[in-house]
């Protein structure tokens, strides 16, 4: 019995723990990542970024059930609580690596566990901005610039760089990363709606009787052989 309660009493410390962490990050995050411990370990920023990823990917599937935002397919919406976790315990270290990369550029003399435990806990905002997502395109670039500015001011409290460079390096990145989330969700829409439209037609097929299959197939044919440019 003793382990039991003292199980649920880690299990609710660690929800308290995470929980304390997200307000800090989003209601005052100067004051979060200056008072940021530089080391630790990786574990704690580690976990935090998993069980928000988490968080994240039940948001995303709701969405998918309600039928809000772009999510794909149904079993693709459930398949987020599965995936997002996974995805986002190897992005923490790819996102954390590139990082890295940057913020030495910029100058920083800090090490690779201070960049990710900045980059884990700036994922804070997940389940916020995946819920952003059911905004066409303009919900995509609000996370992004959401992050950004996460970046920028750990970028000027943790790693002691000069502000205004912070803000032109992060704001040309989030500029192009903008224009590529773009870019690639009007093309994902056009998929699914082609998709959507393709078994919209197999329906309408499988509903006629033979000879109308015979038929519609036959056009699909002249058609598709008119496409082609063959004779």
């Amino acid at each position: 019995m003793e382990n039991k309660w003292g199980t649920e009493s880690v299990m609710q410390e660690s929800i308290s723990s995470i929980l304390n962490t997200v307000v800090a990050v989003i209601t005052n995050p100067v004051g979060f990542f200056k008072d940021m411990p530089k080391s630790g370990g990786l574990m704690p920023p580690l976990i935090f970024a998993v069980a928000l990823g988490t968080v994240a990917g039940v948001v995303r599937t709701l969405l998918g059930i309600l039928g809000i935002g772009f999510v794909g397919s149904f079993g693709m919406a459930l398949a987020q609580i599965v995936i997002m976790p996974i995805i986002v315990a190897i992005g923490s270290f790819i996102g954390a690596a590139i990082m890295f990369v940057i913020w030495k550029i910029m100058g920083s003399q800090e090490s690779f566990e201070t960049s990710y435990r900045c980059c884990a806990y700036a994922s804070a905002i997940s389940p916020i901005t995946s819920l952003l997502h059911a905004i066409p395109y303009l919900g995509s670039i609000l996370g992004l610039v959401w992050m950004m500015y996460l970046l920028v001011i750990a970028s000027i409290e943790v790693h002691g760089i000069n502000a205004k460079n912070a803000w032109i390096v992060f704001g040309a990145l989030c500029a192009l990363l903008a224009i590529l989330s773009v870019s690639s969700e009007h093309a994902a829409r056009n998929i699914n709606a082609k998709m959507g439209a393709l078994q919209q037609q197999l329906e309408q097929v499988q509903k006629m009787s033979p000879e109308e299959q015979g038929k519609a197939v036959g056009e699909f044919m002249k058609g598709f052989q008119k496409g082609t440019g063959e004779k």
